[in-house]
């Protein structure tokens, strides 16, 4: 499988890049001001004073992040405006670029190329919204994407065409007339849902190779303190801590960096988006049990009690509804919605005979959540068994479902309007032609879990066996380079699934479908869970409604904000 860099701009493709003869260094620039498409850098060094460096960061605009790097005397520049300004608690990390110590290429399966149409662009937003980033502006990008200065990398699935991640880099010597000969990058991101290692080693290890080229001395880093995986992979790559600082504007997207805002790090993915939302909007919040999720919010003497995205707003009716899958769908059939046929299980003679009518089944726990204890496409007596011992494992009655071929789109319905669709996908590994199925299972579960705080990973059980099985394969099987392996049947996030935004291509009778649905279960908050031959067709079978739709699931639609409106509709902007 082909495996290359494509870095260098369109012009100089041709030649290769040749070291900068000192000589022939630029003149440093006075008062640079960088803009990245998320804010501006600003290199302090080339201002000619602090207030005139603390006046420009004043400047900044809504929705963006400026950033004043290399401050020398960080105390003088703070003093022009300590009510608007803040040092960055952030760590400047080096590596010394030299000829005779370069980066290795990239990891199998994947092309590092430049930005090259207005498609990647989108791709990068969408992987900055999914790791809460501040989006780029297409125009401000896309008017330097031919340039030597500032360089945006992407990083490319081979086999899937899939933007997978991306980082920028700023050549120094140019963008600033930097005479020491130094580069930096910024805004590394990777896709969470890549079944791909070494994304972002890859990426960085492209900016090493094309600014060791150009013979600059030096790649810089900003990394958080906190972040701790990012900086256990740059001393990996041979990055050192230095001194330096930089300072930035107090604004509500640094908030968290500069107010002791409470310790919300207990609380999951689910319960923080909607947390960090009220926060925005000045609702107080109060952590009741971080364990279980749950936290009240109060604004102006209205208060609400949360677990999750669950609310009081949720009647006790519409969660028996909800909870047990049988009454889900006999309450939706009720209204003239399409549900596949279902029957307890009893472990009579009528199970088989259920599923000799259906062909293959679906057993599930009735009262099970996150995909735990389900089995899908079960088609003999013996797998009808075992299914059944593990949905019983999980508590409560088995229930017995028409299995129904189709993609799993997930629909979140919130104050009875439809706010985001997305197609779950099973768990599959790719293959590099030496890890054993186990090696990978384990590696992109711990890449799932770093990702989603710990809410998905794939489980290695029977169901994930009898996957394999399915394709004659076990856990020591070894698959071909680049070959992916589906390694469940379920698409559930909390079982390694990914989840895809189709939002915009959601057919209207699957929109009407989840509204009526919504409004028959009687819950203003709500996961619906289709099986559909695509988003943009009309037929569909609706398999459940889950009461706790996780929020933080659907970047980057805005499920928090309407949330939020929902529940205090007077801070709605």
């Amino acid at each position: 499988m082909t495996t290359h860099y494509d870095v260098e701009s369109r012009a100089k493709r041709t030649a290769p890049p040749q070291p900068l003869d000192e000589e022939a260094a630029l003149a440093p620039h006075d008062n640079v001001i960088l803009d990245c498409g998320w804010g501006r850098l600003m290199y302090a060094p080339s201002f000619d004073t602090p207030k005139h460096l603390a006046q420009e960061l004043i400047r900044e605009q809504m929705g963006k992040r400026d950033i004043a790097l290399y401050v020398e005397a960080p105390q003088l520049l703070l003093a022009e405006a300590p009510a608007d300004l803040f040092l960055d608690p952030s760590l400047l990390y080096r590596r010394r670029l030299a000829i005779d110590a370069p980066a290795e290429g990239p990891a199998p399966g994947m092309v590092i190329r430049r930005l090259a149409t207005r498609a990647d662009i989108a791709a990068m937003n969408r992987l900055y919204t999914m790791r809460g980033m501040v989006p780029l502006e297409p125009r401000t990008v896309w008017m330097q994407r031919d340039s030597d200065a500032l360089i945006f990398l992407i990083a490319e699935d081979e086999r899937t065409g899939e933007v997978i991640g991306s980082v920028m880099g700023i050549d120094h010597t140019l963008a600033f007339g930097d005479s020491g000969g130094g580069s930096s990058f910024w805004c590394l991101v990777v896709d969470p849902q890549t079944a791909r290692s070494g994304v972002g080693k890859s990426l960085v290890n492209a900016l090493i190779e094309l600014f060791t080229g150009r013979g600059r001395r030096f790649l810089d880093l900003s990394v958080l303190h906190t972040n701790t995986n990012a900086i256990a992979l740059y001393h990996k790559l041979g990055f050192e801590q230095v001194t330096g600082f930089a300072v930035k504007h107090k604004n509500s997207i640094n908030e968290r960096l500069y107010v002791d805002a409470g310790d919300y790090s207990a609380l999951n993915p689910y319960a923080r988006i909607i947390i960090d939302e009220a926060r925005r909007r000045g609702i107080s919040v109060e952590v009741v049990d971080a364990e279980a999720g749950i936290f009240k919010l109060r604004h102006a003497g209205h208060e609400m009690l949360c677990r999750e995205s669950l609310t009081e707003l949720t009647g006790g009716v519409a969660m028996t509804w909800c909870q047990d899958k049988t009454l889900t769908l006999r309450r939706l059939a009720s209204v003239g919605l399409r549900v596949p046929q279902q029957r307890v299980a009893d472990e009579s003679a009528d199970d088989i005979a259920f599923m000799q009518e259906h062909g293959a089944i679906v057993v599930k726990p009735a009262l099970g959540e996150q995909g735990r204890g389900i089995s899908v496409d079960v088609r003999t007596e013996e797998q009808l068994r075992d299914a059944i011992v593990r949905a019983r494992k999980e508590g409560g009655h088995v229930v017995l479902e028409q299995f129904c071929a189709g993609q799993d789109l997930r629909i979140v319905v919130i104050g009875y309007k439809v706010v985001a669709a997305a197609i779950r996908k099973p768990a599959e590994v790719v293959g590099d032609g030496q890890s054993t199925i186990a090696q990978l299972i384990e590696r992109q579960s711990a890449r799932r879990a770093a990702a989603t705080g710990g809410e998905s990973r794939i489980p290695v059980d029977g169901e994930t066996e009898r996957c394999l099985a399915g394709q004659g394969l076990n856990y020591d099987a070894v698959p071909a380079d680049g070959q992916p392996v589906q390694v469940r049947k379920t698409a559930n996030l909390h079982t390694g699934g990914t989840i895809h935004d189709v939002t915009a291509m959601l057919h209207p009778a699957l929109r009407e479908a989840a509204e009526a649905a919504a409004r028959a279960l009687r819950i203003p908050v709500v996961g619906l869970d289709f099986l559909v031959p695509a988003p943009d067709a009309a037929e569909y079978v609706i398999i459940e409604a889950n009461e706790r739709p996780g929020l933080a699931n659907h970047e980057p639609q805005p499920t928090a904000q309407r949330f939020v409106d929902l529940v205090f509709p007077y801070t709605a902007s």
